[in-house]
């Protein structure tokens, strides 16, 4: 995506046209957009003769191919593309990539803080037909996302959590309190906040349904906005669109209990089971 639009930004600054660009490689305007908008991969030989219709010098050339040959290196989870959805793999790649990451979530303990067995339990109610080996992959896939909060440059997470979300329970009280512990240890990370929206908080903008907030440390990648449903999801990346899901968010981090109260729920909670 971030290859995609400096190759838009390098083709405008030439006063280069779709119509142009699409004859310097022998194709379609169309693939020229698609080409920038990182729907299609970044082939080479396409690259380099783009690069030098826009007049770039041959060293930045070089530099320029050497990141586009990085970017079409699949990511970790390809080994898991039997169990990952197509269109859950652009989550996957910004979650990877975000530098900030807020989420509300009413239904169930967020992914990157899930323990094996509260993941595993899941998976069989999201997937009652598929084989123990399939399940296994797929909560080893989500347990393996959660290696990006022990990176040195992990990203800021902070969660919204509701209620209901600790206390529906999930695979039996022994899972559930595993899970608990597992999100006090959790705020012991520099880089995660989690709040919890409490019932007597009534009606509140988010009640709608679970989505996460994306912010990036390239300059050319806008703030991006995930939200799903039973068979696929929704990315927006329309300013206006993402506002309205920060401002959303804003309004219940207020409405929420402190972070400094988390713990002390999490621990009255943990009692009851």
């Amino acid at each position: 995506m971030v290859l995609g639009r400096r190759l838009r930004h390098l083709r405008e600054r030439a006063g280069v046209s779709f119509e142009d660009a699409a004859r310097t490689i022998e194709v379609t305007p169309l693939t020229v957009r698609r080409i920038e908008k990182a729907e299609v991969g970044l082939r080479i030989p396409y690259v380099k003769e783009l690069l030098r219709a826009y007049g770039v010098p041959a060293a930045e050339i070089d530099d320029f191919v050497a990141l586009a040959r990085e970017a079409n290196r699949p990511g970790w989870w390809y080994k898991y593309r039997d169990v990952l959805p197509e269109w859950f793999r652009a989550y996957v790649s910004l979650e990877s990539e975000a530098s900030v990451i807020r989420l509300y979530e009413p239904h169930y303990v967020p992914g990157l803080l899930q323990t094996h067995d509260y993941a595993t339990a899941l998976m069989r109610v999201g997937f009652p037909n598929e084989s123990e080996e399939g399940i296994a992959r797929r909560a080893a896939l989500r347990l393996r996302r959660q290696d990006l909060l022990a990176k040195p440059d992990a990203p800021a997470v902070w969660a919204i959590l509701d209620e209901t979300v600790l206390r529906r329970p999930v695979g039996g009280a022994a899972v559930m309190r595993d899970q608990l512990d597992r999100l006090a240890e959790a705020l012991e990370m520099p880089k995660v906040r989690i709040q919890i929206m409490r019932f007597s908080v009534g009606a509140h903008p988010g009640a709608y349904g679970p989505f996460h907030h994306f912010r990036f440390g390239f300059s050319e990648l806008p703030d991006v906005v995930y939200t799903e449903n039973l068979t696929g999801s929704v990315y927006y990346d329309r300013p206006e669109d993402v506002v309205a899901y920060l401002e959303v968010l804003d309004r219940m981090s207020v409405q929420a209990e402190p972070v400094a109260r988390t713990r002390d729920i999490l621990g009255e909670l943990r009692k009851e089971l």
